[in-house]
């Protein structure tokens, strides 16, 4: 893969206060409120959720970056950094205040990558500090250093969607392009993990979704054309290391990257092997990740498959997930495969498909068994096609708070007082984003 540059951001950036309120984020909120008179409980929520992650996670440094961690964790995820400015970013074309936010996020997420690409949580200063002392070829900036595909397609989605709006090109310096390289070696590292990859990791005395199977290298897998993951977005190990979501995704991310190439830097090299490498991991999907289901009467998606014809049909509701495919832009909501893969994942085919008398929905085995998430009730909205089922899942979500105003990660179904995470500004803000959907799909809110 290339020499990694581990001196990036090694002095401590200084810190500036937490930015105030954008006049956009200002206005959207009254525009919110105004249109929820009607729903004073949906819009406190909405209220309290949007700006969470500006109040509550948001650090600028006077280095021009942005460290966002992720609530009740005092780290920064490639993933969750990325999502918890997702609805701030069209309200970067019209406020300067904005656009330094999320240039911010996208210039450390960067930085992060060229320290060490494998890692999925860093630090904001190189201090050490870690979630567990594992067995790992780690460094002080590494907070976790779970290898997970979306961890590198999210800050390539994040600066796409931050260029569409804004036409700005700056945050696509040579450290942009540099890092670029590093994902596309490692993505193709990783097509032929077993030969190839140097990766491993291995964490004792823990759950086994915590740690590798097969000392540290995990479960073994045929070369396909897709790429490895070693865990999936929950941070749970994968079962099988092909995770059928993370590399549709990343399908979209080189599509992103191979536009900022042609259009923005006219790197052909770069270019071609974005298109390449995209082409290979979609072919590999295509002969391996589509499988026959006898009861829906059509093709769905695995969740995981391993090249040697084993598959596992479920789905978790940390995105990217089989739910989340068309949010991401990999299918349109109607898409047949989609709809067929959708039917069987809100259904006790899942085995993370949950009910109870106050919510069900899809969870996770990353939290208590029976636990439904709010990300993917916010996500079911986000994709659905019915403005009755939107309609359903606001209600749901609105009185699933557990008498907090914010959303939290899982929930008992029966009890939403009984949840964990009380402080989880992605659930938050994920939340937000269907508000906002469902307001204009209304025709209550103008875009």
């Amino acid at each position: 893969m290339g020499e990694v540059d581990r001196t990036r951001l090694c002095r401590a950036p200084a810190l500036q206060p937490a930015p105030k309120r954008p006049a956009a984020v200002v206005d959207l909120l009254a525009r919110v409120d105004a249109a929820l008179a009607d729903r004073p409980r949906l819009a406190g929520q909405f209220c309290n959720c949007l700006p969470n992650t500006l109040d509550t996670t948001t650090e600028l440094h006077d280095d021009g970056s942005t460290y966002v961690f992720t609530g009740d964790i005092p780290a920064m995820w490639l993933r969750d950094s990325s999502a918890q400015v997702s609805p701030y970013v069209p309200l970067a074309a019209q406020d300067e205040d904005v656009r330094r936010i999320i240039a911010g996020v996208i210039r450390r997420q960067i930085g992060y990558i060229l320290i060490d690409p494998y890692a999925n949580a860093f630090n904001r200063t190189a201090n050490g500090a870690c979630w567990a002392a594992d067995e790992t070829a780690t460094n002080d900036w590494v907070w976790e250093r779970k290898y997970e595909i979306d961890s590198l397609c999210y800050p390539l989605r994040l600066a796409h969607r931050y260029w569409q709006a804004t036409g700005d090109t700056a945050v696509f310096d040579e450290d942009f392009r540099r890092a670029a390289g590093v994902i596309l070696n490692l993505w193709r590292t990783e097509q032929d993990h077993g030969e190839r990859s140097s990766y491993r990791f291995q964490r004792r005395h823990c759950p086994p979704g915590d740690t590798l199977t097969h000392d540290g290298l995990g479960a073994p897998v045929a070369p396909t054309g897709m790429t490895w993951s070693g865990f999936r977005p929950s941070d749970d190990a994968c079962r099988y290391g092909y995770l059928v979501p993370s590399n549709l995704f990343a399908v979209v991310a080189l599509g992103h990257l191979e536009e900022i190439a042609r259009t923005v830097w006219g790197d052909e090299g770069i270019m071609t092997r974005a298109e390449r490498l995209a082409a290979e991991i979609d072919a590999g999907l295509r002969a391996h990740a589509v499988i026959a289901d006898e009861a829906i009467g059509g093709p769905v998606y695995a969740y995981e498959v391993d090249g040697f014809g084993n598959h596992h049909f479920m789905d978790d509701a940390n995105v990217p997930s089989l739910l989340s495919l068309p949010y991401l832009g990999v299918c349109a909501a109607d898409d047949e495969i989609y709809q067929n893969t959708r039917r069987l994942i809100l259904s006790a085919r899942n085995p993370y498909y949950y009910a109870g008398t106050q919510a069900c929905g899809i969870g996770s085995p990353h939290t208590p068994a029976g636990y439904v998430w709010h990300i993917s009730l916010s996500m079911q909205g986000l994709t659905s096609t019915s403005v009755g089922e939107m309609d359903g899942l606001i209600d749901m979500l609105e009185r699933t708070d557990g008498g907090t105003g914010y959303m939290h990660e899982g929930f008992d179904p029966d009890d939403p007082t009984t949840f964990t995470r009380e402080w989880f500004a992605w659930s938050n803000i994920l939340f937000a984003e269907f508000v906002l959907h469902w307001l204009r799909t209304m025709g209550k809110l103008a875009p």
